[in-house]
């Protein structure tokens, strides 16, 4: 139930985002969406206040880092996942859920403006990888911080107990992100996004 008010709450705020971003014309899905998700968005906020404002702050400070064009590549993105975490006041399980969200937040938004680097030229719109390793990026050094906060997720998924969802996790956390960055980097993940798989039912 957390998670499911948590994906609401960062779906209206990145609606939110779109429509802010795009103007009018280009926004009018993301504000058909947002209207559509309204009543389920303020039943989720309720829910989930602090990660709600929490949310609303950090996409504000990455909204200002953009306008900065600046070139961290450890801001806002990884703390509002890092808030996701629900806090049950024992450290020894809070204080590693928070770093593995932290650094699955820091990956994604890294991957994801790797992904975007070329497009983000043609448009001149804020890239953090060209903010930090000019228009071209840095392959080596970027694959290098990406893989620091891979480790630093096995670490922490290591000192947590997640009972029969283990297996799952385990397979995202050491097949799916390493596949999905290499895709990225090989360019071939817009394409594999873009395929349908097919199940014939039997």
């Amino acid at each position: 139930e957390l998670a499911a008010d948590e994906s609401v709450i960062l779906t209206w705020w990145q609606l939110r985002d779109k429509i802010q971003d795009e103007g009018f014309w280009k926004g009018l899905p993301a504000r058909g969406l947002s209207v559509l998700l309204r009543r389920s968005y303020r039943k989720a906020a309720r829910h989930c206040p602090d990660f709600d404002r929490t949310v609303g702050e950090r996409l504000g400070e990455l909204s200002a880092l953009e306008r900065e064009n600046c070139p961290s590549i450890d801001r806002t993105f990884a703390r509002l996942l890092q808030a996701a975490a629900p806090s049950t006041g024992d450290p020894l399980r809070d204080r590693p859920l928070e770093e593995l969200l932290y650094h699955l937040g820091r990956w994604i938004y890294l991957i994801d403006a790797q992904d975007d680097l070329e497009e983000d030229a043609q448009a001149a719109r804020y890239n953090p990888v060209a903010a930090r390793f000019g228009p071209q990026g840095d392959r080596e050094a970027l694959e290098r911080t990406l893989n620091h906060s891979l480790n630093r997720m096995y670490s922490a998924a290591q000192l947590l107990s997640f009972g029969s969802r283990w297996p799952v996790i385990e397979n995202i956390l050491y097949l799916g992100l390493p596949l999905v960055q290499r895709a990225v980097f090989e360019g071939s993940w817009k394409q594999i996004q873009k395929q349908t798989i097919w199940r014939q039912n039997q």
